[in-house]
């Protein structure tokens, strides 16, 4: 006899795994409702490589999407079923319940669902009488029968069904009966699931818990939790929803989504794994958060949240002296998990709030041992000061700060080259267009370099001569990149006067690091920086100064 299961493993896109039981479902709808966030447009590759990411990380469910509804979410679904063999994850198609008036079998929309090859198929159905009469302008009845007819219709295809009750608790605030009627059709007909959504993000953690509660106890059926995140309570939402009795949750990477976005997928793992203490994803899965969340990041073409919980890279940021005090002795005492969990790393933050603790254990994360030297560490500290109320930063800048300190350790500034002089020129011609001159002058190994270049802005003139003029001598040079900048201009002291603030984060194809100048210009300061990034892409090189 064919078990359910082994059933929906015959169908295309079905996971070769569980690896996690059914008793506990994380789904993702990253692909869905994540991708209408604003700014994200996502084409068919883009999709076929998150979904790996998603799987890869352990998710029990990944929406793709609406088949049918549009090319790129068909072609996508097509593409699946022959591309990924899914080892943790089952696909989920989207769609809504058939028309008012027809019937399931006939209905285009349902049949494009089955097309898909989806094993589960979530629908979306009212579950607010008002939605019912201005959205869906139809009866309560027939509403309840679109759903039960839907579900049995694919059921009887022999594909698992969810059920997302849309506007769930605005229309149970509304007619409570009615929306827990949407719950039990929804459940009598075979849905395996029923998604309590709260659509417009309106609801707070006590309110969800409540209603849960409620419907847990008067439906009978299994309860999953949709929350979006309109009042920053999304993640908290779902977590209520999960005390209440829900066993499903539904979130996306990142917490993308329409408007403010959705539930945040990785801060609501971690805290079921590692606050509730359940196993939701596939051993080892937890530590590949991090990279996963930032993987993601890039294929959206978004920059990953720096403060997000868990995996931002200041999650485990610590800046102020006391707490590094404190961490010297037992990082537990100013972290909630040891960051290694979730993938990620503690960071010391060096600034004018920075004490001897800070700069000891920043050293250590470098790899430049200060043994202790309570002297050492104090000048260290005297110099940071100092160089902050001229307006510099080391917190985003671990490379001119890694300098600093190893001159101060080995009594001397790291010298690959020496600036003679530098010059750019901004010519604006009668056509509107600008070129951008530089000459540089430097010494490296005992000779006198001279070299120019033209580009398109004068920082990078500048670049171009410098790299022209060292890479003869310094061949590994070649391979490095500029790949961010930024400038801020700092509080003027005299009028209009004021003073800039340059970071530029380099690359050499292998790890990025960051250098700070400041200046009373953009180009001065600029010059700093750039001088800070080639000498620590050569420190990184392995170059010793003195050949």
């Amino acid at each position: 006899m064919t078990t359910e299961t082994d059933s929906l493993h015959t169908v295309a896109g079905a996971s070769d795994a569980t690896a996690v039981d059914d008793s506990f479902h994380v789904f993702d709808t990253t692909l869905r409702d994540g991708a209408q966030r604003e700014g994200i447009n996502l084409t068919v590759a883009d999709k076929l490589t998150i979904a790996r990411h998603l799987d890869d990380f352990g998710v029990g469910f990944i929406e793709g999407g609406w088949p049918g509804a549009n090319p790129r979410d068909t072609e996508f679904f097509a593409r699946a079923k022959q591309e990924i063999r899914f080892r943790n994850a089952q696909l989920v198609a989207f769609g809504s319940t058939r028309r008012a008036g027809a019937t399931a079998a006939e209905d285009p929309q349902v049949k494009a669902l089955l097309d898909s090859g989806a094993p589960v198929i979530t629908l979306v159905a009212k579950s607010h009488d008002r939605h019912v009469e201005l959205a869906l302008r139809t009866t309560l009845d027939e509403n309840i029968a679109m759903v039960r007819d839907t579900v049995a219709h694919l059921r009887e295809q022999g594909r698992r069904v969810f059920v997302d009750c849309e506007h769930f608790f605005d229309g149970y605030r509304a007619n409570p009966e009615y929306a827990k009627a949407v719950v039990r059709a929804a459940a009598e007909a075979g849905a395996d699931v029923v998604i309590l959504c709260d659509t417009n993000g309106g609801m707070l953690p006590a309110q969800i818990q409540a209603v849960v509660s409620t419907v847990l106890a008067d439906t009978g059926a299994r309860l999953g939790i949709h929350a979006q995140d309109d009042t920053g309570c999304a993640v908290a939402n779902t977590l209520a929803a999960v005390d209440a009795g829900a066993t499903h949750v539904q979130c996306t990477a990142n917490g993308y989504g329409e408007r403010v976005g959705n539930a945040n997928l990785f801060p609501v793992v971690a805290a079921l794994e590692l606050k509730y203490g359940k196993r939701v994803l596939p051993d080892g899965a937890l530590k590949e958060m991090t990279r996963i969340s930032h993987a993601i990041a890039e294929v959206v073409n978004l920059t990953p949240s720096t403060h997000q919980p868990y995996v931002g890279v200041s999650a485990f940021a610590h800046k102020a002296g006391l707490h590094a005090s404190a961490i010297k002795v037992d990082p537990d005492l100013y972290q909630h998990i040891d960051p290694e969990r979730v993938g990620n790393t503690m960071r010391m933050l060096v600034s004018d709030m920075a004490g001897r603790a800070s700069i000891e254990l920043k050293g250590k994360e470098l790899g430049v041992d200060l043994g202790g030297d309570r002297a050492l560490i104090s000048r260290v500290v005297e110099r940071v000061k100092e160089r902050e109320l001229k307006g510099y930063t080391y917190e985003a800048a671990d490379a001119s700060f890694e300098l600093l300190l190893r001159a101060e350790v080995e009594g001397r500034a790291r010298r690959y080259f020496r600036t003679e002089s530098w010059r750019a020129i901004v010519e604006d011609r009668p056509d509107g267009t600008h070129a951008n001159e530089a000459t540089v002058k430097l010494w490296a190994k005992g000779e006198r370099i001279v070299a120019t270049a033209e580009g398109n802005g004068p920082v990078n003139a500048l670049d171009l001569a410098m790299r022209a003029g060292l890479e003869r001598i310094h061949p590994q040079l070649a391979k490095l990149e500029l790949v961010d900048y930024k400038v801020r201009i700092l509080e003027g002291k005299h009028g209009t006067q004021s003073t800039t603030r340059v970071l530029i984060t380099t690359t050499d194809g292998e790890g990025e690091w960051a250098t700070v100048g400041v200046g009373e210009n953009v180009i001065a300061a600029s010059w700093q920086a750039l001088e800070d990034a080639y000498t620590y892409g050569l420190l990184r090189a392995g170059v010793d100064p003195a050949e």
